[in-house]
């Protein structure tokens, strides 16, 4: 398995502001600019709505909900392990078929997602399944984050049963 990047830390920077520059300009190079692939298709990141002139799909893969029952994105609180991990999302999007890495579709909300999980170091990226209208298939960054306990033996239940009904 390949080693993961670098991580971004705040104690490297200092001071949130640059912090917060800094990993965004990671995000562009990195995911949103890079012209990232799975499985052939495109992987894209939502810009609109913008939250200080940084696009939303930075924020909401750099926070978290305060609580399971608040989906309100203006109450997301920046997670300090997610923004020191901006630059593991596109290594997990190009290792994703390599070994100690692996994925999964599943249904979230009506929407069939793909999750790639870098198993060693439990994180996973969530890409939303899309389709255009008169174009190419896509796949659209949702989130990523570190897993908690409760969700590594989730995750290796839910991919487990999706490779069972594949064979």
């Amino acid at each position: 398995m390949s080693q993961p990047p670098d991580l971004m830390t705040l104690n490297e920077y200092g001071d949130w502001a640059l912090y917060e520059d800094a990993i965004y300009a990671e995000y562009l190079a990195t995911v949103a600019h890079a012209n990232l692939r799975f499985r052939d298709a495109p992987v894209r990141v939502r810009f609109n709505p913008t939250s200080k002139r940084k696009g939303y799909g930075f924020w909401h893969l750099i926070s978290e909900a305060p609580s399971q029952s608040n989906r309100n994105e203006e109450d997301r609180i920046p997670n300090l392990d997610r923004c020191a991990r901006v630059r593991w999302v596109a290594w997990c999007v190009q290792n994703s078929g390599n070994e100690g890495f692996s994925w999964w579709e599943n249904q979230r909300r009506g929407e069939t997602h793909v999750v790639i999980w870098a198993e060693e170091h439990d994180f996973a990226v969530m890409l939303a399944k899309r389709s255009a209208q008169d174009g190419p298939r896509y796949y659209l960054l949702k989130t990523a984050y570190c897993l908690r306990p409760h969700n590594v033996t989730k995750f290796a239940k839910e991919r487990d049963a999706f490779l069972a009904q594949k064979d």
